[in-house]
């Protein structure tokens, strides 16, 4: 029998209905709507290149752009193959400026996803740049889309803005010429990683971002932002919506990276800039505070971080060495994406905070796990549904999507995430944590990432493989520290193996299908 518990809203500030209200609007007239308040001559955005954009240019350039879109592509979806940068941003709003949405491409996920991505989506054309491909020596994946749909360079687009659409573009925003789109249209196609088979299309509405937007302007101090700094992709919806989209129409300088995985370029991009709020991931952040120089990141007041759980440890350096904060927050792609979030005044370790305003919860107890629930929610932020093959979109069951991810909540409303429901393994007829496994060996080493895998050993069943980057790793320590603190043995890994690197995601995030595979092949190479 499963036991379901519900959680309501919160009251302590906007109801649902307030947040959707305030959210009955677009992402292209929410930007608008921060040109004409902050000025047409404020700096937008910056980004890798250190090109810049005031609020005028940007709203120009989307508009020049959007004519050529409209003439060019036919269908309703459109693929953008593009880095965080002002072509990136410039290109999203430009899409929905055409009356289309953007398909948002994840560049790092390979060429079968990507694929199956635009299958999906039936996307009329991938836009993309010249140099970006140079760059990112992606031709193989824009040859490989080509199959699936036209690839169409921004350098050819900007040939063909004639007379007529830069007279348009320099009329578009004091004439009101921008179309007026319906709030509860999509605004964008987002691809969760596939680790189940093929992407699924995350459907988000203009309502669904900009009540995302209204959640996290409720809680989080964001009149002390000044420069924002994201190196974050924009095909993940962390990068997306937090990322790009609010701090343009909250009239907040945005600065954009094209990689994180340019740690030294990051570092000295945030002290150019000076940058005072960074959007990052916990493994990113832990590579820019030891690529940083003293004082080189003292600039930031806090960074926020999700996709991954924040390690004590890193919280500790940062503390030390630039005391800034570092705010611990949880959200998935379906809920547009953030759903709770530790403030600055008050951070409490361990968890992510409290529910955003508008949010109710549902808990159901898991058979065979002793502690957390399976957490369902449901509000102004969960996506439209799911984009089916024939167009069509499923929406969430009685308005509630299924994170799968196992939750505790306090007596306050904190929220402790135990993992999601696939990362437990049945050892000794118990279900065990992966993330707990993941979480004492950061305790035992500190400095060195880690991932844990179940692998399925004949005549055995389900074992725990965990994944190093420790050098020169002792298990006996592993095992110490589970006596020490009176855990219980299950906890223990079947093997532990040290390894160059642990796969990473582009979006930041442990890659655990490649970790997975690269456990169960290390397994078989020894046994062999």
């Amino acid at each position: 029998m499963t036991d379901t518990i519900h959680i309501p809203a919160r009251t302590d500030g906007p109801s649902a209905d307030d947040i959707a209200n305030a959210a009955n609007s677009s992402v292209l007239a929410a930007l608008l709507k921060a040109r004409k308040e902050h000025g047409g001559n404020v700096v937008a955005l910056e980004d890798g290149d250190k090109r810049k954009l005031t609020y005028t240019e940007l709203v120009r350039a989307i508009a020049a752009l959007s004519r050529v879109i409209k003439r060019e592509v036919p269908s309703d979806n459109v693929g953008v193959l593009l880095p965080s940068s002002v072509a990136g941003v410039v290109t999203f709003f430009a899409v929905l400026a055409a009356g289309k949405v953007p398909a948002m491409l994840n560049f790092t996920a390979g060429e079968k996803a990507n694929t199956a991505a635009c299958e999906l989506a039936k996307v009329g054309a991938v836009l993309t740049a010249d140099r970006f491909l140079e760059i990112g020596k992606l031709h193989p994946l824009a040859d490989a889309l080509s199959k699936v749909a036209p690839i169409i360079k921004l350098e050819d687009m900007r040939t063909r803005v004639g007379k007529m659409d830069k007279a348009f573009a320099a009329a578009a925003a004091p004439l009101g010429l921008f179309p007026k789109l319906d709030p509860d249209s999509p605004a964008a196609i987002v691809f969760t990683s596939g680790s189940e088979g093929n992407p699924k299309g995350v459907v988000l509405t203009h309502r669904n971002m900009l009540a995302n937007i209204a959640q996290v302007e409720a809680v989080i101090p964001l009149e002390r932002v000044r420069v924002m700094l994201n190196p974050l992709p924009m095909f993940h919806s962390y990068g997306l919506v937090p990322g790009t989209v609010l701090p343009l129409v909250l009239g907040r300088k945005l600065v954009l990276h094209p990689s994180p995985l340019r740690i030294r370029e990051v570092v000295d991009r945030i002290a150019e800039t000076q940058a005072n709020i960074l959007i990052a991931t916990d493994t990113f952040l832990r590579q820019y505070v030891r690529a940083a120089g003293d004082g080189m990141l003292s600039c930031l007041e806090f960074a926020v971080c999700g996709a991954e759980r924040v390690r004590p440890e890193t919280r500790e350096t940062v503390t030390r060495r630039f005391g800034f904060k570092v705010l611990e927050g949880y959200g998935v792609t379906e809920t547009s994406p953030v759903l709770a979030v530790n403030l600055p005044d008050d951070i409490r370790d361990g968890t992510v905070g409290r529910m955003f305003h508008g949010v109710e919860a549902r808990l159901d107890s898991v058979e065979g796990l002793a502690e957390g629930h399976r957490l369902s929610v449901r509000g102004p932020n969960v996506m439209a549904g799911y984009l089916q093959p024939d167009g069509s979109i499923t929406e969430p069951q009685d308005g509630y999507h299924d994170t799968g991810d196992v939750v505790s909540i306090d007596e306050e409303g904190f929220i402790t995430i135990l993992g999601r429901l696939k990362r437990f393994a049945k050892i000794g007829g118990e279900m065990t944590s992966l993330v707990t496994v993941e979480n004492i060996a950061g305790q035992v080493w500190p400095d060195a990432l880690h991932a844990a895998s179940v692998v399925n050993l004949p005549g055995r069943g389900e074992a725990i493989v965990l994944l190093t980057e420790q050098e020169g790793v002792d298990a006996s320590q592993f095992l110490d520290k589970l006596k020490t603190d009176g855990i219980p043995q299950r906890y223990m890994p079947f093997r532990i193996i040290g390894v160059a690197a642990v796969p990473v995601l582009g979006s930041g995030k442990t890659d655990f299908v490649a970790a997975q595979q690269m456990a169960q092949t290390l397994l078989q190479q020894d046994a062999a």
